[in-house]
């Protein structure tokens, strides 16, 4: 995945489609998701984690040549399970190891849904394929479906290390104090990890993500949400970031407590 790669933006109806299908999904009517989600070439499938043996249900695109052609991007929800919180990888490729560090969080909770960006952010024309900062993409359209059923989320970015100097971590909650406490917690879990963190609602920190659509939705529907900067150090460590994975987990399963549970 690079920004050569191929995207096409999708239509209002389709995008609206993907995310329709997830609710079904959510729902616990699989046929009727497969059945919506293949009316745009989107297929669900079960998938086993070697590791854990938990079975999970995957939104991808199902159309040959899709992934690679429309980058449009996939969905995992844990099955047998309510869902209660997500993380988000809007920038896979671009913000380098986003997307292992979202499924390692997803592995080592429980709960969750992961929603992942199909193409770089640079990818397509301009910015759009930038599932944080366009609001028609099926990334926003996931996001949102979930935001509305009041399912917090947390969201993964990654930094340039001489971004924020002196920091190897920014934790944000956008523009409320919702998930507040929960933010605390993970900042000095991954302090305890040896990273130095920056706390947006103490300090002025760079990268908070106060104008990202996922931020401003979860403002609109009073959820909380996350946002999370780890440095390319940081992401580069095999051990940072399974550490960083570990303190992220552990937040998640806080944050799916503070929301309702999808049915």
């Amino acid at each position: 995945m690079d920004r050569d790669a191929g995207y096409r933006p999708p239509g209002r109806t389709e995008r609206d489609t993907v995310a329709e299908g997830v609710g079904l999904l959510l729902d616990g009517d699989r046929p009727a998701a497969e059945k919506r989600l293949s009316s745009v070439d989107f297929a669900v499938r079960t998938v086993t984690d070697r590791a854990s043996g938990r079975r999970y249900a995957e939104v991808a695109d199902a159309a040959e040549g899709g992934e690679s052609r429309r980058g449009w991007g996939r969905v995992y929800l844990e099955l047998g399970q309510r869902a209660r919180w997500s993380v988000q990888v809007p920038h896979p490729s671009s913000d380098l190891h986003t997307d292992v560090l979202g499924s390692a969080v997803l592995r080592g909770s429980r709960n969750g849904v992961l929603v992942l960006a199909g193409a770089h952010r640079r990818a397509g024309s301009g910015d759009a394929a930038d599932g944080a900062h366009r609001g028609d993409t099926v990334f926003a359209a996931v996001c949102a479906e979930l935001l509305a059923r009041k399912l917090p989320a947390l969201q993964l970015h990654g930094f340039a290390d001489d971004s924020v100097p002196g920091y190897e971590a920014v934790v944000a909650t956008g523009s409320t104090s919702l998930g507040r406490g929960t933010a605390r917690e993970l900042a000095r879990g991954l302090e305890r990890g040896d990273l130095a963190v920056c706390r947006a609602w103490a300090h002025h920190c760079k990268l908070e993500g106060r104008d990202n659509e996922q931020t401003r939705e979860a403002a609109r529907e009073r959820v909380p949400f996350l946002h999370v900067e780890l440095s390319r150090r940081v992401r580069k460590s095999e051990r940072q970031r399974a550490v960083a994975a570990r303190e992220l987990a552990a937040a998640g399963q806080e944050l799916a407590g503070r929301g309702a549970a999808a049915p």
